[in-house]
This record gives C-alpha cells, sequence and structure tokens, in this order.
C-alpha cells in the first residue's frame, strides 16, 4: 500500500487482526490519492465479537467482511470524499456529520438480503 500502513486497520479489540481485502485496500489507496490529502482511519476491520459489541450489524456487519472503513472527516472534506468515492464504484456508504465524532463510512459489498447495495444511510 501506497498510503496507509496495514496496522491502522487492525480490529480495535486488540484481537490482532486485520483481516483486509487487498483489492479493497487497493481501492481505498487509489481515492487517497485522488482526494490528495491524507485520510484518518477510525474504523478498518473488526472480528465478529467485536462488531457485535459495537454495531447493531451483529456478527457479520460490513467491517467484518475487510471491505469496509470509517474515516475521521467532515464538513467540505467529507462532501468531496464522498463524490470521489462514488465515482469510484463504492457502494456502501454511511454518513456521521453531527456531534464530534464526524465520520464517512465506505464499503464495497455487493447486493445481498438485508444489507442493499448500491446505497447510503446515515447513522
Amino acid at each position: 500500500m501506497k498510503f496507509f500502513e496495514l496496522a491502522e486497520f487492525e480490529c480495535r479489540c486488540k484481537c490482532g487482526r486485520a483481516d483486509m481485502s487487498p483489492a479493497f485496500l487497493l481501492q481505498l489507496d487509489q481515492l487517497r490519492e485522488a482526494f490528495g490529502a491524507p485520510l484518518i482511519v477510525s474504523s478498518g476491520f473488526r472480528c465478529p465479537s467485536y462488531n457485535a459489541k459495537v454495531s447493531e450489524t451483529g456478527m457479520t456487519g460490513p467491517h467484518t467482511t475487510g471491505k469496509a472503513v470509517d474515516f475521521s472527516i467532515d464538513r467540505a472534506a467529507a462532501y468531496r470524499l464522498m463524490r470521489l468515492a462514488l465515482d469510484m464504484g463504492f457502494t456502501g456508504i454511511g454518513v456521521q456529520q453531527k456531534g464530534a465524532a464526524r465520520f464517512l463510512h465506505l464499503d464495497t459489498l455487493t447486493d445481498a438480503p438485508g444489507q442493499p447495495r448500491p446505497t447510503v444511510w446515515s447513522y
């Protein structure tokens, strides 16, 4: 990877797992290059048990696939990143742009029951 270290994507439960999809990481590098500024990973891979603790998506949420990331980003920068992500084929975009912990979720999941793609949502 040109712009990221695998350690940035490690599960926050300290299990040490960072089972990220190589194709997804390549797409993130391309996104970062197009964005032209650093991107801060606030959540990358999540092991199923940790995901169940922190997300309504339970044991099988997007972050457990290795094809999802949350970037700490806000306002105009979030808008610009979202436009680039849409143009580059990201299929899931979650927006949290209120309060102190603002972020943008991006994933490349395919359409599945209970997990339609492409889609956008807010937290």
